[in-house]
């Protein structure tokens, strides 16, 4: 298990904390198959009542890291970080994410499967794919739309601009705003609540709640296959030279 992501377990509670606090706890390949392996046991077991994902040092997740991403993008079902997001959006355990700092990226897509989600209010979230020239993951293009409507999801999509995480809550996305520095206390407590209802009850009613696995499994693959497909395109090559150069990208040429 990589120390980049500290997975422990307290009483029924499953604590994920992503631990690269000098890279803003950016993800990495070993972190998605760490994180999917955690899971796939908790789904296995129901003394785990409920999973608490969090991050050090003052954010959540700036999403993918970059460069790990690069060396073996994902594209087939085989790839880590889709294994995760298959993972979380199957999972049937109750999911808390505590969200400070950044959430970018998977960071902020994840929190669509979560069941509670408490944020700072100048916490900072963001969709970023398009402008990476790619499209959104883990059955955000169909959750989206769902839960808020074409147009604010369109807004938060095609813009891809950072949002704060009062309106992260004003839109749905979160469950409720805490303090900066009270946000991990509280999602303990909020972890212990679920911890005391009827673990079997508690994840069937989760299952109706999320509607036919079928039909989210297939939606996620359709966007894995069309991300795999944009990774190799003139605008994603473009994009990402971008990033890595500290510049802002000139499509321009590409139409």
């Amino acid at each position: 298990m990589s120390d980049d992501v500290i997975i422990t377990r307290d009483g029924h509670i499953l604590d994920i904390r992503f631990n690269r606090p000098d890279k803003k706890n950016a993800l990495t390949l070993k972190m998605y198959s760490a994180m999917t392996e955690a899971l796939a046991a908790a789904e296995k077991d129901l003394d785990v009542r409920v999973v608490l994902f969090h991050g050090a040092g003052g954010n959540y997740t700036s999403g993918n890291d970059v460069n790990d991403f690069l060396s073996k993008p994902p594209i087939d079902e085989s790839a880590p970080a889709l294994q995760f997001i298959s993972a979380i959006a199957r999972a049937t355990v109750p999911i808390v994410a505590a969200i400070e700092g950044v959430s970018v990226g998977v960071g902020t897509t994840m929190l669509l499967h979560c069941d509670y989600v408490l944020v700072t209010e100048d916490a900072r979230l963001q969709f970023p794919f398009i402008n990476l020239a790619l499209l959104p993951e883990a059955g955000s293009t169909r959750l989206l739309p769902r839960l808020l409507g074409y147009t604010r999801a369109a807004e938060l999509t095609l813009l891809a601009e950072e949002f704060s995480g009062a309106r992260a809550v004003e839109l749905g996305i979160a469950s409720k705003t805490v303090k900066s520095g009270k946000i991990h206390e509280e999602a303990k407590t909020v972890a212990d609540k679920f911890t005391a209802k009827p673990p079997k009850a508690v994840r069937m009613a989760k299952r109706m709640l999320k509607g036919e696995q079928a039909r989210m499994d297939a939606i996620i693959a359709e966007e894995a296959r069309i991300f795999g497909q944009q990774l190799t395109s003139p605008e994603a090559r473009e994009a990402f030279s971008a990033f890595i150069e500290k510049r802002n990208p000139d499509f321009s040429a590409l139409s």
